[in-house]
């Protein structure tokens, strides 16, 4: 399948100008999934369109949103399009999405930290960039992380503040972490980047996202491969 997806990818290219597909294949050695963010309950959906978007400016490709009383609809003005080139993975399947999204990013490698400014374990500046993932998770405005997430995260981070408000915006508060701590990252030791599975992955959902008639052309391309 890694080579079927491989060929599809090759084979989608040629169906974009060379200058999209040459900003492709340059950002696409940018991209990371060794951090994430996770979105818990957010109630205002411009604040998980804002942190998409600097997700992607910040070159990170996933972030994870858990509805468990709020449902999320993306703002394109505020968005930008960046949730084409963002992988948003939804929970909203289950009583308790919230353990649900720890539990797999946990299983997948994540040192999960719950950003709050009350009990902490840790600032941000303390956090160390290791071969460990990590996935950083955002509660609801006003009430911040649930109990449940404070109970299963393996870190409790505060960003440091020096003025008389309590916390920052949310999507203010994803920006400053993401910008200090994929900064770090860059220039560490750590393989931080997609392995070419992750990466095939990440450019056929840009192409999807980007081609017109691309499940005409993926079914054209699938026949063809059968019939060799």
């Amino acid at each position: 399948m890694s080579n079927l997806k491989h060929n599809l990818v090759q084979y989608l290219k040629e169906f974009v100008v060379d200058e999209r597909r040459e900003l492709f294949e340059e950002k696409i050695q940018q991209r990371t999934k060794h951090i994430t963010v996770v979105l818990e309950n957010i109630f205002q959906g411009r604040n998980i369109s804002a942190s998409i978007r600097s997700a992607d400016c910040f070159g990170v490709q996933d972030v994870h949103v858990i509805e468990n009383d709020n449902i999320f609809n993306d703002d394109s003005e505020v968005s930008m399009g960046a949730d084409k080139w963002v992988t948003t993975t939804i929970y909203n399947q289950e009583e308790d999405n919230t353990t649900k999204a720890i539990k797999k990013l946990k299983e997948e490698g994540y040192q999960v930290i719950a950003a709050t400014p009350h009990n902490t374990d840790c600032d941000l500046y303390d956090i160390e960039i290791s071969e460990q993932k990590i996935a950083l998770i955002f509660g609801a405005e006003v009430r911040g992380c649930s109990e449940q997430t404070l109970k299963l995260a393996d870190k409790r981070m505060r960003i440091p503040m020096y003025g008389f408000t309590e916390s920052f915006n949310i999507s203010v508060s994803v920006s400053l972490s993401l910008q200090h701590l994929t900064y770090k990252m860059r220039n560490s030791a750590v393989n931080w980047k997609m392995s070419q599975d992750q990466q095939d992955e990440t450019l056929l959902q840009w192409l999807r996202n980007s081609i017109k008639s691309s499940t005409q052309i993926e079914e054209k391309f699938l026949k063809l491969q059968s019939e060799k």
